[in-house]
C-alpha cells in the first residue's frame, strides 16, 4: 500500500506579510490615534509621515506598473540593438534613453546586467543603469509635484543625474575591467511564461521592494523633524560642505525609491536646496540597497569599485550643478 504524498505547504511571502500588517494597523487605528493625540511630537511626526507617504504612493504605483510593462514587452536584447556601435556615442544614447524607460533602480540593475554580456557595450549598460531610475518622466513629475513652483529643482536634478550617468559610463569605458564582473547573468523568466505573468511578478516585486523603503524614508523624515535639534539644521545651512556630505550619506543609508525620494527630501525645508539636490542625485545612483544588488548581479570586485566612485562623482556633479542652477537658494 503506497503512502499518500505529503501535502505541500504554501510559503508565506512578503505580500501576505504586508496584508496582515495593513489589517493589524486598521484594527488598531483607534488605539494608535488616541495615543498620538496626547503627544505633540508624535502628532508632528504622524503628520509628516502621512504627508510624505500619501503624496509619494501614486507615483510609486505608476512607476512599478511601467516597470512591469517594460519587463514584459521590452527585452534586454532589443535595447542592445538600439545602441550605436561607437562606445562614446552609445554611452550618450544610453544616458538619454534612460528617460524613456521609467522604473525603479531595483529594476535597472538586472536589466543592466543582462545588457552587460559578451560582445556588448558594458559602459552603455552601466550608463543606462544610472540614468533610467533618475531622469525618467515619473521621477521628474514627482519632483515637480514635491517642489511646487521650483522648476529649477527639476532641471537641476535631470542635468546632474544625466551627467553623473554619462561620466560614470565614460570612466568605465576608460578604466573599467571586465574581469571585475564575476557573477553570471541572472536567470531569465521560465520558457512559456505569459507576458501577464512576467508583468505581475515584476510589478509585485518592485512595489514590495520600493514601498518598504518608502515607509522607512517617510519614518526617517518624520523622525528628523521631531528628534533632530534645530541647531543641527542651522549648521547644515551655514556650511555647504557639511550639508552636502551629510545629505549624500543620508541618501546612501536611507536607500529610498527614486519615485518617492523627492517627497521625503522636500519635507526637510530646513536644509538648503543644494544639499537636498545632492540627496536626489546620489540616491538613485548609489545606496546600500544598490550596492548589495550590484554585488549580487556583477560581483563584489565590481561593487567595491563602482559604488564608491559613483557616490563621489554624483556628489561632486550635483553640487556643481546645484550651485550653477539653484545658487544659494533654500
Amino acid at each position: 500500500m503506497t503512502s499518500a504524498p505529503p501535502l505541500s505547504r504554501r510559503r508565506v511571502g512578503s505580500l501576505e506579510v504586508l496584508l496582515v500588517g495593513l489589517i493589524a494597523l486598521a484594527l488598531s487605528a483607534g488605539v494608535v490615534s488616541g495615543f498620538v493625540a496626547g503627544n505633540s511630537g508624535l502628532r508632528t511626526a504622524a503628520t509628516v509621515f502621512c504627508g510624505v507617504f500619501v503624496q509619494a504612493l501614486p507615483f510609486l504605483v505608476l512607476g512599478v506598473v511601467v516597470s512591469g510593462l517594460i519587463a514584459a514587452f521590452v527585452s534586454a536584447e532589443r535595447l542592445q540593438r538600439w545602441l550605436p556601435r561607437r562606445p562614446a556615442l552609445a554611452v550618450a544614447v544610453a544616458g538619454v534613453g534612460g528617460a524613456a524607460l521609467p522604473g525603479c533602480e531595483c529594476g535597472s540593475v538586472p536589466v543592466a546586467r543582462r545588457l552587460f554580456g559578451p560582445g556588448t557595450n558594458g559602459a552603455a549598460a552601466l550608463t543606462f543603469m544610472l540614468s533610467a531610475p533618475a531622469i525618467n518622466p515619473v521621477v521628474l513629475v514627482a519632483t515637480a509635484v514635491a517642489f511646487p513652483g521650483q522648476p529649477a529643482m527639476v532641471l537641476a536634478r535631470c542635468v546632474a543625474s544625466l551627467a553623473t550617468a554619462v561620466v560614470m559610463g565614460l570612466l568605465w569605458s576608460r578604466f573599467g575591467k571586465n574581469e571585475w564582473v564575476t557573477r553570471d547573468l541572472p536567470e531569465p523568466a521560465p520558457d512559456g511564461s505569459s507576458r501577464w505573468a512576467v508583468f505581475t511578478e515584476a510589478a509585485r516585486h518592485d512595489f514590495l521592494q520600493a514601498a518598504s523603503y518608502l515607509v522607512l524614508g517617510a519614518a526617517a523624515a518624520a523622525a528628523l523633524h521631531v528628534l533632530v535639534p534645530a541647531w543641527v539644521f542651522e549648521h547644515l545651512a551655514g556650511n555647504l560642505v557639511v550639508g552636502v556630505v551629510t545629505m549624500a550619506l543620508l541618501a546612501a543609508v536611507l536607500a529610498l525609491c527614486s519615485e518617492a525620494d523627492a517627497f521625503v527630501v522636500a519635507s526637510l525645508t530646513m536644509v538648503p536646496l543644494v544639499p537636498r539636490l545632492v540627496f536626489l542625485v546620489v540616491g538613485p545612483a548609489f545606496d546600500v540597497k544598490l550596492a548589495a544588488m550590484q554585488a549580487g548581479m556583477f560581483g563584489r570586485a565590481f561593487a567595491l569599485r563602482f559604488g564608491p566612485a559613483t557616490l563621489v562623482v554624483a556628489s561632486v556633479i550635483a553640487t556643481g550643478v546645484g550651485l550653477a542652477i539653484l545658487g544659494g537658494g533654500s
